[in-house]
């Protein structure tokens, strides 16, 4: 499908669509009338993208409607909990089709091999539909809160239908829990003025974040480096790695602000998704920070349920790293993801262990230290980047030697023209996250003149307007 027809938050497409929704909203309809007008403009945007995927969207939508419905009528344990075994055989199994199906092929081929069986796994020519990971976890939530007795089901198809689909996060998240979303559909919403004007801001903020800084100014380092063949100078391979580490914080979090500035032009509140990851002081605290709603969902309905840290120490160090290699292997079917979420899991362990086994002291308080300790985080941070940005573990392998000057015969992929911008725009995110890090938007913009927003509001416009954008999908898109 060509990119054109592909409804892009930063594409002329979406900007009419758009308007034509706000105008629908606004317009003196029915309550029930606007809900039906978002649900269909809701399909119509997934469906740009491959329109028989939508029939996944049904699927989904029908099966747990339907199956929460059963488990809070039951009141047989055995019944209710065969019902949800079939909402999440339904919702892993269409996931497990479409995103891990060739992945389980091909490691099922190398098996074999590896006992002297030759086997030739099928051509596997089947499309990732896009947000697939994204709504699959937003299902299933519904599901599991019904069963666990954290609410009840909706009443309205309608206004699950709607939660499911809910265009500004339906793709790339924020993965937004029902109890969150639902409760607003009841009762007529259009935005306020001040709601609107907010809106217009994030979504500036965000296409600023995904157009200038993570396409126009990052992106060009960071291909040049993890698309380039053989070692690097430690020089280019650091500025690509650290490229890519802004490059795919402005892609997301310009994603995820785009979608709450979209929700909140149309009355509604979407959770944040961000929250100044590259200020945190350990791992912890990292992803307190980063993709709040997916960590939180795993938090909830991963690591608690098998125990969390209430069955022993050793037992919490598993939890631990079974919840982050499967969260690791949420963001891609490939080993390297696994990897990269082992890392984190085993960063998150080793701080617990410290934390345990260390005592605290008084100049842990001190500023300098909270400093080098979230330098320390970022450093190890932009190590797990390398195995999620990779092809492959000899790609991460060489990009490894590369960094820490262990690469044979080193090439030159990059220049000034490329590193400049990168050190500038690194070294404003990191200063900037940490000049925030205890403070929200809201608080600074309320303590900022009026003017000076002004100004800012149309430097953003102005440098969106110059850029020549290539209408790139966001990252996320492919998880």
């Amino acid at each position: 499908m060509g990119e054109s027809r592909r409804v892009l938050f930063n594409s002329l497409t979406f900007v009419v669509f758009f308007a034509i929704v706000v105008a629908l909203h606004s317009a003196p309809l029915p309550w029930r009338v606007k809900k039906f007008n978002l649900l269909i403009a809701s399909y119509l945007f997934y469906a740009a993208w491959n329109p028989p995927f939508v029939i996944l969207l049904w699927i989904s939508t029908a099966v747990d409607w339907q199956v929460a419905r059963w488990i809070h009528r039951s009141t047989d344990a055995g019944r209710r909990r065969f019902f949800l075994i079939l909402s999440m055989a339904t919702n892993l199994g269409i996931l497990g089709y479409f995103k891990y199906g060739e992945f389980l092929l091909q490691n099922f081929s190398t098996l074999m091999e590896s006992i002297g069986i030759t086997y030739q796994a099928p051509e596997w020519n089947i499309i990732l539909p896009i947000g697939i990971s994204f709504y699959t976890f937003q299902t299933m939530a519904y599901s599991l809160d019904v069963y666990l007795k954290r609410s009840e089901p909706t009443k309205s198809l309608l206004d699950f239908s709607l939660f499911v689909t809910f265009f500004p996060q339906l793709v790339a998240g924020p993965i937004v829990r029902p109890t969150q979303l639902i409760p607003q559909f009841a009762e007529p919403k259009t935005a306020t003025a001040p709601q609107f004007y907010w809106g217009l801001g994030l979504i500036t903020i965000g296409l600023f974040e995904k157009i200038v800084l993570a396409d126009s100014l990052l992106a060009p380092a960071a291909d040049a480096v993890f698309g380039a063949n053989g070692s690097l100078a430690a020089l280019d391979a650091w500025t690509g790695v650290l490229a890519f580490s802004g490059q795919i914080f402005f892609d997301f979090s310009g994603y995820s602000t785009i979608a709450i500035g979209t929700a909140l032009c149309l009355g509604f509140a979407l959770p944040n998704n961000f929250l100044y990851p590259y200020a945190a002081i350990g791992f912890s605290d990292f992803w307190r920070r980063w993709h709040i709603s997916l960590s939180t969902w795993l938090r909830d309905y991963l690591y608690i349920p098998i125990g969390g840290n209430k069955k022993g120490s050793a037992r919490t160090y598993v939890n631990l790293m079974i919840t982050m290699l499967l969260g690791g292997l949420w963001h891609g079917a490939s080993w390297t993801f696994v990897v990269w979420g082992g890392l984190h899991g085993l960063y998150l362990g080793a701080e617990r262990l410290l934390r345990e086994n260390v005592p605290a002291q008084e100049w842990f308080k001190s500023l300098w230290f909270k400093i080098a300790m979230g330098l320390v985080t970022y450093f190890l941070v932009n190590i797990t980047w390398v195995f999620f940005r990779s092809q492959s573990f000899d790609q991460a392998k060489t990009m490894l030697g590369s960094m820490f000057g262990l690469a044979p015969e080193p090439q030159k992929v990059i220049y000034l023209n490329e590193i400049i911008p990168t050190v500038i725009v690194i070294g404003a995110m990191v200063t900037t996250h940490w000049l925030l890090r205890l403070r929200s938007m809201e608080d600074v913009i309320a303590v900022t003149p009026k003017w000076l927003i002004g100004v800012i509001w149309a430097i953003m416009l102005f440098s969106l307007v110059i850029t020549q954008g290539s209408d790139s999908a966001f990252i996320y898109f492919q998880f």
